[in-house]
């Protein structure tokens, strides 16, 4: 019974990444209505690295502490600053839809910075040809006219916005995982959202952004703190260690889906024939690269 629990648990903790991650999408479209990007980040995330970092203290759970402090402060930075930070700056001028898709190729990105790292892995044939199929959605969305394409030169500055979101966070995935950190997940994952947040605040200080305030945003910014960033962020993780990787890892397919569902219902933003098909390509070339990926088949196969 208690094994059956644990999966039920686990499976209920899949769904909710599922759709929680696939709503921040519109989440942020809707914040940044009332209020500027730099701002939006530093608040969210700080906001919910202190919850998160009180909650594991009263827990009496280790905090990390020298080394594996600045580890953390590090990845988060780099991995939510310039990585969910890209995402939330590029909305300013890419639909939230679209924004979800794009966001999908961040294993090519993953896997190709890791060849490039010493002592990383090589890239082989059937994972150098999920990229180039990726790559072609990407392409197909960005052809002039069509899909991004076709809203504009700001649209294309959000666009490469976005593969930088997905460097960065490929490369912090990357870092974290050769520099491992003693201290729970969760508690890592609240310093970096708290080390994020807090620099980025700094940043808005700085560039002085001009602020819109209204009961619509401020409850989007709510519902990225909690659902986004806390409910998400700890559902994923509980899923992470009851489920296998290779399961959990669909939340990339399922997100997008439901940022585009939410994207045409609450903004009515466009998803024609063209970036249906681009969305295909993108996550054949995912599954692909997932596929063949080695360090995606050493994962699975250690969580199994």
């Amino acid at each position: 019974m208690r094994r059956r629990h644990t999966n039920a648990a686990a499976w209920g903790a899949l769904a909710a990444v599922y759709f929680f991650w696939g709503t921040t999408y519109v989440g942020i479209r809707m914040a940044l209505e009332s209020f500027p990007a730099l701002t939006l980040i530093g608040v969210r995330f700080t906001i919910s690295g202190i919850i998160l970092l009180a909650a594991a203290w009263l827990r009496g759970a280790h905090l990390p502490r020298g080394r594996d402090l600045r580890i953390a402060a590090f990845t988060g930075i780099l991995a939510l600053g310039g990585g969910t930070g890209g995402l939330v700056i590029a909305e300013q001028w890419v639909p939230s839809g679209l924004a979800a898709l794009l966001i999908t190729a961040s294993p090519f990105w993953m896997v190709g910075i890791e060849a490039a790292l010493p002592g990383g892995e090589r890239l082989h044939r059937p994972v150098v040809a999920g990229m180039l199929v990726g790559g072609a959605g990407v392409a197909l969305l960005a052809f002039p006219g069509n899909g991004i394409g076709g809203l504009g030169p700001l649209a294309i500055r959000g666009l490469l916005v976005l593969q930088f979101a997905n460097a960065a966070w490929a490369y912090a995935s990357i870092y974290q995982r050769r520099q491992p950190i003693k201290a729970h997940p969760v508690v890592t994952g609240a310093v970096q959202q708290l080390a994020a947040g807090l620099l980025f605040l700094v940043l808005a200080s700085v560039w002085n952004e001009p602020w819109r305030p209204s009961t619509r945003g401020i409850a989007a910014i709510l519902y990225l703190v909690i659902f986004g960033s806390i409910v998400g962020y700890s559902a994923y993780i509980y899923a992470l260690m009851h489920l296998p990787v290779a399961i959990v890892s669909t939340y990339a397919y399922v997100n997008p889906i439901v940022a585009v569902t939410l994207g045409w219902l609450f903004y009515r933003e466009h998803f024609g024939a063209l970036e249906a098909v681009s969305m295909a390509v993108i996550f054949a070339g995912v599954m692909i690269v997932k596929r063949y990926a080695p360090h995606e088949r050493k994962k699975a196969a250690e969580h199994l």
